[in-house]
């Protein structure tokens, strides 16, 4: 692909929606389950393309740590939008299990199920430990993992000893994760759609969309390679809105970088009492893949990252306090996208 054949427009990009299930202070993760399911509806209202949940472990502001109970209960709460997983994190489970899991959700919704994969933990290492016990070096499995998963779900396995009923034989998109150029060789490797982590890891981002465009072989499950691009967006009428509502978001950063997670916060009006220099250093290193700001704003600069980046997709997550505001937000950027 070269610059002169790309001439996508805003109007033409797909976008979609990755839930974090945050949970939000002085709430539970009961209250959090109804938001996402309000919200995915409202995102199907809005022509969102997909709605993901990523795998997190021993995150008290994280509650997507049970992912594929959470898709089958958005999926059953919807009727055209795509649910999955953002991902699942192969290594903490048996691929018989995955296949099985995701058979069932997609007997349940036919047509509607992704299935993306990651090999990293989503939790820390302890934490990870006691998933995986003594399989806590499967993340080496990962690529054998994933053929064993296409295996489960092809129609050729119906003479194994070891079949995924359901799962078997069903068309069942595999996605693969990442926030490393690992992901993206695997991923060209293997012929599979790949969706990079930039909404919290941008530094490899550019470096690893270009390995996986250079290196992808066609396969029967892609013709051409296809990148979705995960962005942090916090929208609103206005800029100063947006930027007061975004203060939850850095927020929670903060936390990822001290390591000392909380709920997610209200807004505050003075980021300096809240973090340091070199906390609001290492957070704005995070999330430069973030878009705030009014509609203008925002649309403006979704035109350059396009341009610079050439994605096939977005994936928006936004951590906003106030859930009608999350609601607006999510509305606000799919109108953006529309009217260009």
């Amino acid at each position: 692909m070269t610059d002169e054949t790309y001439k996508r427009k805003l109007s033409d990009l797909p976008y979609s929606v990755l839930d974090l299930a945050t949970v939000v202070a002085e709430k539970t993760p009961a209250d959090t389950f109804r938001n996402s399911l309000d919200l995915a509806r409202k995102a199907e209202e809005f022509g969102y393309t997909r709605y993901w949940f990523a795998e997190h472990h021993n995150m008290i502001n994280v509650a997507s740590s049970a992912t594929s109970l959470l898709i089958g209960h958005i999926a059953g709460g919807t009727k055209t939008i795509r649910v999955g997983s953002g991902g699942i994190m192969l290594p903490n489970h048996s691929p018989l299990v995955v296949a099985e899991q995701f058979g069932t959700l997609a007997s349940l919704y036919p047509g509607r199920i992704d299935l993306g994969l990651g090999r990293a933990p989503g939790t820390d290492q302890i934490t990870a430990m006691a998933i995986r016990g003594e399989r806590f070096n499967a993340v080496h499995d990962f690529p054998q993992d994933i053929i064993k998963l296409q295996t489960f779900f092809s129609a050729e396995n119906e003479n194994s000893a070891v079949r995924a009923i359901p799962g078997e034989g069903l068309d069942i998109p595999i996605w693969i994760l990442g926030s490393s150029t690992d992901s993206a060789r695997l991923a060209a490797a293997m012929g599979l759609p790949y969706a990079f982590a930039s909404h919290f890891a941008p530094a490899q981002f550019l470096t690893a969309i270009h390995i996986y465009r250079q290196n992808f072989r066609p396969s029967v499950h892609l013709k051409a390679p296809y990148v979705i691009s995960c962005i942090n967006v916090v929208a609103a009428d206005t800029d100063a809105e947006a930027e007061r509502l975004a203060t939850s978001f850095k927020q929670l950063f903060v936390g990822v970088v001290t390591g000392k997670r909380k709920l997610l916060q209200p807004p505050v009006e003075n980021m300096d009492e809240i973090w340091s220099d070199l906390e609001e250093e290492a957070v704005n290193q995070m999330i430069a893949c973030s878009f705030i700001g009014s509609p203008e704003t925002i649309k403006e600069d979704m035109k350059s990252f396009l341009d610079q980046t050439k994605v096939d997709e977005v994936m928006v997550t936004s951590h906003i306090f106030d859930h009608q505001a999350r609601i607006h937000s999510y509305e606000l950027f799919a109108k953006l996208l529309k009217e260009n």
